[in-house]
């Protein structure tokens, strides 16, 4: 959430900023004029009040004295009325600005690229070149059919499109990922925890997914009442748990930065994406992906990005898989960050890259919706700065493995790294399918 403070005082600058992410002029005109409304109404009522305090002492004070206090009686009941009157404006004023606020993205960083969509993303840096074949290379979803690790017929026979069974060394390739991830993670510092996977309302509101997102997770609703949702919904994200542990907590300074990792599912209804990616991995509605968060000082926040971004890409190194870094611009960066950093895997059957990790910082916006605050070593309170990235998606891993290790007769080469993680298997064949 940002800061109405900011907004008020900065209010040019704040259109100029949120223009960039698609926010109306008209909309932070509409925020201020009811801010000044609602503090008006506060000024007003804590007059009134007290004036209240100081006429119910001259009352108590001629009750003592048996004098007639009823004209002053009277007058407060009629100043009570108003008072009662005014809290209910300012709580209808407060909630209208609530509303407002909690729609309104975070201000984009002065380095972010400026423009509506992915097409304004800018190149950071490349590592490796694109792999190239002698031979045309399969698409990871005819290389897991052709192989028999991946089923999609009978995953849409039990579940439904854009879900997957992994099978025999798919199933242990996946594995082998998410558990090589996990180690590099907590060798480059980070502990390990392992999530509940339904949060309530208020944490999906903290980390920004409510209320704008709705339609994109999956809501648990009763069962007695279909129409009326149950306070648990399926995390679209590990971040989502990771961040809310500290929900309206005061962390001691000399604690951060927090640096936590978990692997967990990934629950989307990918509203909105008909006709997009409706092959392989890229695009499910169930996925596993091991993520990484950071809660640190607001003067730590950019460097601590460039380590989140950089831990990210030594796990892509490390499987020897080309990459690029883009910056994503205003318009297609998240909602709640400042600024992110897209990791973007070579894939040859596509001949382009596509994304495998997001490395944002969201500066305080978490953290004021969700009240993470830290203590520094005057003992003066501030809001924390969260920062989140995949250390990576595990499916779309496994599917850049799958194309840029092929071979020409169908089978695919284990990355070196992941050898010991599939129990010493250097190459997948079909004869390793067990069902």
């Amino acid at each position: 959430m940002l800061d109405i403070k900011v907004i008020r005082e900065k209010l040019d600058w704040a259109k100029k900023k949120l223009a960039t992410r698609g926010i109306k002029p008209e909309t932070l005109d509409e925020l201020v004029e009811i801010d000044q409304k609602r503090r008006d109404a506060m000024v007003k009522s804590e007059q009134l009040k007290a004036k209240r305090n100081e006429v119910s002492k001259q009352i108590a004070e001629a009750k003592r004295n048996k004098q007639d206090a009823s004209d002053a009686i009277s007058a407060m009941r009629e100043v009570g009325a108003e008072i009662k009157k005014l809290d209910g404006e300012i709580k209808e004023l407060a909630d209208k600005q609530n509303y407002i606020l909690l729609r309104l993205p975070n201000f984009p960083d002065d380095s972010d690229p400026i423009g509506p969509d992915d097409s304004y993303n800018e190149e950071v840096r490349k590592w490796s070149e694109p792999t190239k074949f002698a031979f045309k290379p399969k698409a990871h979803w005819d290389l897991g059919t052709d192989l028999d690790i991946l089923d999609w017929d009978r995953a849409a026979k039990v579940s439904a499109a854009r879900f997957v069974y992994y099978k025999g060394a798919g199933a242990l390739l996946e594995r082998a990922v998410f558990n090589f991830f996990l180690d590099e993670n907590m060798k480059a510092g980070y502990t390990e925890v392992l999530p509940p996977y339904l949060v309530n309302d208020a944490s999906m509101q903290g980390t920004g997914q409510f209320p704008k997102f709705h339609e994109d997770v999956y809501t648990i609703v009763d069962n007695d009442d279909p129409d009326k949702p149950l306070d648990l919904t399926l995390i679209p994200t590990a971040e989502v748990p990771l961040v809310n542990y500290f929900r309206n907590e005061i962390i001691h300074g000399e604690k951060l930065p927090i640096n936590v990792t978990a692997l967990s599912p990934a629950f989307r209804s990918e509203a909105g994406s008909a006709g997009r990616d409706t092959r392989g991995l890229i695009r499910m509605h169930e996925f596993r992906k091991v993520e990484m968060v950071k809660i640190c000082k607001e003067d730590e926040s950019w460097k601590e990005l460039d380590n989140l971004t950089h831990q990210a890409e030594s796990l892509l190194q490390k499987l020897n898989l080309p990459y690029h870094v883009v910056a994503l611009s205003t318009g297609d960066a998240s909602f709640t960050s400042a600024k992110t950093y897209d990791l973007e895997v070579w894939m040859p059957a596509q001949d382009k890259y596509r994304e495998i990790s997001s490395c944002s910082n969201c500066t305080d916006f978490q953290a004021r919706r969700a009240q993470i605050r830290y203590r520094d070593e005057n003992g003066k309170l501030h809001l924390a700065h969260t920062l989140n990235g995949s250390g990576l998606a595990v499916g779309r891993t496994v599917a850049a493995i799958l194309e840029n290790y092929q071979n020409e007769d169908g089978t695919v080469t284990v990355p070196d790294a992941l050898v010991p993680y599939m129990h010493g298997m250097t190459k997948i064949t079909k004869e390793d399918s067990l069902i």
